[in-house]
């Protein structure tokens, strides 16, 4: 019987991994070339490690990004569906942003000191998201990592809580897994020299027995948690999972973080809108300055006080919070321009019901050769997952990666035109994907199927 991989022909499979990147390695000389010349000044060629995690066997220099679209340095055009992994959600350089940025950018970059923007963005992420206070930092990780160091000032509390497979940027509290039912470190971790599970815990998501076990001593200062788990595969929370969340949170006095930075695909206010969720903390990066290094975290009035409390009892001296850059004149600039103009329901009016086109179709392809896997979507976030199941927590998902698969379709669909995110297999639509190119990614995933399938 033929060795089979995620319900392939391994032998398919290892034949178009190959065939596919002798195409790229000959479609790209000056994107070979130009990591070539890197190589002489960069880490292993690139500025950034993720650069790296492409499918590609050297990265894939880009020239130009506009709207959908994305340029290489050998003159291909694709269709962006991974869209900056979230960062250009709403598409590469928003008309409305660029003109913000190009407008300020001989008016000084960054004071120290605020402008009247900031009333006018205030008034738009509580008119977005519910919650009356807000901060602004650079990155989706320092707002998470000053949001966790907030929750133990307040509940005077040691410990937080993840879910396995959960995702939050960089930050160090967050880098802990399962295995055995165990706590640990999670793999792959460089450089980290104290134990992180002495005040993390962690348990699967959809698990309300474990979540309550876990909270029942009441030293978790918070449970930090995407409301659909997405850097894993994609994990849907069961019905009544995220009710049961908010309830084991208040009757402990746990506080609640939800992380909306990849789940804003659900719709205008993020998942948290749409489902009426009621968290102490939101955090949001990657996409709400349109594409420039800017995140937020908003709060109750409640907790804002609390914040205060806090902050009076510390005494003066540095918080732990805080970075030079943050909420900087530009990072207001873009993202005024981007709430009133870009990132509005009217966007979400034209990304949802096409990325459900999206899903569907993909779907049905996969269903007509009989391939046992499925598709997940949150809004304008769709996913094909190599399994026949949908996943319940962070280790179902994991064991329903199958990276030669993903490894072969991704360059299949590279070396045709088509960016999906190279993590795993999501998909974005943005305001200004057509339709036609939702078409054209279903029909060539339906053409890669038949290949690896024959």
């Amino acid at each position: 019987m033929a060795s089979l991989e995620a319900g392939l022909p391994k032998k398919q499979v290892d034949a178009m991994i190959k065939r596919e990147t002798d195409r790229y390695i000959q479609s790209n000389p000056i994107s070979r070339q130009l990591g070539l010349d890197a190589r002489k000044n960069w880490v292993k060629g690139v500025p950034h490690h993720w650069m790296l995690d492409w499918s590609t066997p050297f990265p894939l220099f880009v020239a130009d990004a506009k709207g959908a679209n994305l340029t290489d340095a050998d003159g291909h055009v694709y269709d962006d569906f991974c869209l900056g992994d979230t960062g250009s959600m709403f598409g590469h350089s928003p008309e409305p942003v660029a003109k913000a940025i190009a407008a300020q950018a001989s008016r000084g970059l960054t004071y120290m000191l605020p402008t009247e923007d900031i009333i006018t963005v205030g008034a738009a992420l509580e008119r977005m998201f519910g919650l009356p206070f807000w901060q602004v930092t650079t990155t989706a990780t320092d707002a998470n990592r000053f949001v966790l160091r907030w929750c133990r000032a307040i509940t005077r509390r040691p410990k937080i809580l993840v879910f396995h497979g959960a995702y939050h940027g960089a930050v160090d509290d967050t880098f802990v897994r399962l295995k055995d039912g165990k706590e640990i470190h999670r793999p792959g971790l460089i450089g980290q020299v104290y134990d992180l599970t002495v005040n993390s815990k962690v348990v699967e998501f959809n698990d309300v027995a474990a979540l309550e076990k876990a909270l029942k001593d009441r030293d978790v200062a918070c449970v930090i948690t995407e409301p659909a788990l997405t850097n894993i595969g994609m994990v849907l929370p069961q019905p009544g999972f995220l009710d049961d969340v908010q309830r084991l949170c208040r009757e402990t006095g746990t506080l609640l973080v939800i992380d909306e930075t990849h789940t804003i695909s659900t719709g205008y206010g993020g998942y948290t809108r749409s489902h009426g969720l009621k968290p102490d903390f939101l955090t949001l990066g990657k996409p709400v300055a349109g594409g420039l290094p800017a995140a937020v975290f908003g709060c109750t009035a409640e907790i804002a006080e609390r914040m205060r409390a806090a902050e009076t009892e510390a005494g003066s001296g540095y918080s732990g919070m805080g970075t030079t850059l943050s909420a900087n004149v530009l990072q207001f600039k873009a993202m005024r321009a981007n709430l009133e103009q870009v990132m509005i329901p009217a966007a979400y009016e034209h990304m949802l019901p096409l990325s459900e086109k999206l899903a569907r179709g993909i779907e049905g392809e996969i269903k007509r050769r009989n391939i046992p896997w499925h598709v997940s979507n949150v809004g304008a976030r769709a996913e094909f997952v190599c399994a026949p199941e949908r996943p319940r927590n962070g280790s179902e998902a994991q064991a329903a990666m199958h990276g030669p698969v993903e490894l072969a379709v991704h360059l299949y669909l590279l070396n045709r035109g088509l960016l999906i995110a190279p993590f795993h297999n999501m998909t974005l639509v943005s305001p200004v994907t057509t339709e036609a190119q939702v078409n054209r990614l279903v029909s060539t995933i339906g053409n890669c199927l038949d290949e690896l399938a024959a």
